[in-house]
């Protein structure tokens, strides 16, 4: 038995990851992230701890107080949450000052290297829960036609190249025509504002990028996403085959199914 450590952000991914760390018979040793964290994951950790995104030192000291030698991140940051004016310790502020820029990768690989001077390391966020990891083929709904299958192939093959240059991993298509691509505001709000460009119809490719590094920003889809791509009337979702996470896949299936889309893994 280990203490494993889980740093939480939003959404149903930290409760996933939890159970599957006690699943496998360790400890969990939570932060919340008071910014982002629901509450209500306390039940299922061992320790609890919520903490300010901007209290780094505090964030390490209570892992390692407890043992911890390995940790995993799990749920959503948003970005504004990141850019906003949160008080940070002298710490965060330190590794701050060593950024040669703020894009994702660039901020959470400086942050890795500082749990590895404190004898720590960050483990893939997917580690408790590769059943979850979505398989080739279609997942949900009817078989696209040949011309939605051509918009998809588009949509995927443009997804790739813009997650290749760090911008983003999601991209709406219609018509083999760019609407939205996903910048910070992310993979829900991409698809919103794809609709009122677009209207109806149209396909959502979301990638892995190119050697991406699982011990964050892992893509994932839930239930929120099938009630995004419902409400903005999308066809259809592509996603990374191996690489994209499905939380709760059989709720994720049935609504899918229910709103008329299509979810295939490519």
């Amino acid at each position: 038995m280990q203490n494993i450590g889980l740093i939480a952000g939003n959404g149903r991914f930290p409760f996933l990851a939890a159970q599957g760390i006690r699943n496998a018979g360790n400890k969990v040793i939570c932060v919340a992230l008071k910014e982002e964290a629901d509450k209500e994951l306390e039940e299922f950790c061992d320790k609890f701890f919520v903490l300010s995104i901007g209290k780094f030192q505090k964030i390490l000291d209570s892992f390692k107080n407890e043992g911890v030698h390995d940790v995993i991140m799990a749920g959503q940051v948003k970005h504004i949450t990141i850019y906003s004016a949160i008080s940070m310790d002298f710490r965060a502020i330190k590794v701050m000052g060593k950024l040669l820029n703020k894009k994702t990768d660039t901020m959470l690989k400086t942050f890795a290297d500082e749990f590895e001077k404190d004898g720590m390391r960050l483990v893939p966020s997917n580690l408790y829960l590769k059943e979850f990891m979505a398989k080739k083929g279609l997942i949900a709904g009817k078989t696209l036609s040949e011309t939605e299958q051509q918009d998809i192939d588009f949509g995927f093959k443009m997804a790739k190249s813009i997650a290749g240059l760090d911008i983003g991993q999601t991209v709406v298509v219609k018509d083999r025509s760019v609407l939205a691509v996903e910048s910070v505001e992310g993979t829900d709000e991409c698809i919103k504002r794809a609709y009122v460009l677009g209207g109806k119809g149209a396909m959502v490719c979301k990638v892995a990028k190119p050697n991406q590094d699982f011990r964050f920003d892992i893509p994932v889809i839930g239930t929120r996403t099938i009630e995004t791509l419902k409400a903005n009337k999308a066809r259809a979702m592509a996603i990374e085959a191996d690489s994209t996470l499905i939380l709760d896949i059989e709720e994720v299936i049935k609504k899918a199914k229910d709103a008329g889309v299509t979810i295939i893994a490519i």
